[in-house]
């Protein structure tokens, strides 16, 4: 749609010959251009349509395609997202007709669901440890960009180890020992603390270097 908006009215432009688009999706603006069937293709014909017209009707007649994907961070790019962000209008296809819109609210009704189930501690756990982002706000676990929380832990296996053993609570420290080794002693061995707990070894205990 991103594509189309920019791309027919400058084709419509008199003595214009030479259009670069920069898009951060060449897979979309390669489709364009293809005959398969794709669930998009009513969106795509009247477009491959409008490009056909414009190519043949001059010899001098050209469309190129850019790739700049997003992390580059084009200052163009930021501002052409920020004020399609705040744009009011009514697309020529509404995006609650279209395939990708339906497979997104799909995927974002299977997404809360998930959340919900997890949020139940019978199903995490009652002593799972809850993380809290920048403002404050539980961290709800997702499938996007690699999870909610292996990005910030790295793919160590020893140090993600250790992450699960934290968050689930089950590791061999003192709050551990209270519920399941009563024989065993429960306290930390640093002497501040009658149980050694979760948070008494990350914020306290002198015997652990906070920064690791």
């Amino acid at each position: 749609m991103a594509i189309r908006t920019g791309l027919i009215p400058a084709m419509e432009i008199d003595n214009i010959h030479d259009i670069t688009v920069i898009t951060d999706s060449i897979t979309t603006a390669r489709k364009i251009l293809e005959s398969k069937v794709d669930p998009l293709q009513n969106m795509f014909i009247p477009l491959a349509a409008a490009v056909k017209t414009f190519l043949s009707k001059d010899s001098r007649n050209k469309i190129c395609f850019w790739y700049c994907p997003s992390r580059a961070e084009w200052p163009r790019h930021k501002l052409v997202d920020d004020q399609v962000k705040a744009s009011s209008c009514t697309p020529t296809f509404p995006s609650k007709e279209s395939y990708l819109f339906s497979r997104k609210k799909e995927c974002d009704n299977t997404l809360c669901k998930w959340q919900t189930h997890f949020a139940n501690s019978l199903k995490k756990g009652h002593y799972f440890l809850n993380f809290e982002d920048k403002k404050g706000i539980v961290i709800k676990p997702t499938y996007a960009k690699g999870g909610s929380w292996l990005p910030v832990i790295g793919f160590t296996n020893s140090l993600c180890a250790r992450f699960i053993h934290m968050t689930t609570g089950h590791a061999p420290i003192g709050e551990y020992r209270q519920r399941f080794f009563h024989q065993l002693p429960t306290s930390c061995p640093c002497g501040k603390a009658e149980v050694q707990t979760r948070e008494h070894i990350v914020m306290e205990c002198d015997r652990h270097d906070p920064s690791t």
